[in-house]
């Protein structure tokens, strides 16, 4: 979904007419029109006044909702990794670094193979 469609979404969900919504985020509605229809990008204030005004995280308007957070049992790992060391976190950060270097080279093979 495009940012469009989840400001118009979010907009709609909150039963909120583009007029209100623009007035609430301190902007114009034609701009408000234009953001629903991808026209143009809003800048960072921008979405920082409108996720303001929805009531939603900024992460909410601009990533996709698999893009947003790990997935609970992922999450449940991340969460016990707070109870590290300094020392154990280094070496947790250096491996799932290493993972995503891995996963990504990985990608780049199988693309070039296509």
């Amino acid at each position: 979904m495009t940012f469009g469609k989840r400001l118009a979404s979010l907009r709609k969900g909150r039963k909120l007419t583009q007029a209100v919504l623009a007035d609430k985020a301190s902007c114009h509605i034609s701009m408000i029109r234009r953001y629903e229809s991808d026209d143009v990008q809003p800048t960072l204030e921008v979405i920082r006044n409108l996720s303001l005004a929805l009531s939603v995280s900024a992460d909410v308007l601009v990533f996709e909702e698999v893009e947003q957070n790990p997935d609970d049992e992922l999450r449940s790992l991340f969460l016990a990794v707070n109870q590290f060391t300094q020392e154990e976190k280094s070496v947790t950060k250096v491996l799932l670094e290493a993972l995503i270097l891995k996963h990504d080279v990985n990608q780049r093979v199988r693309n070039a193979k296509d």
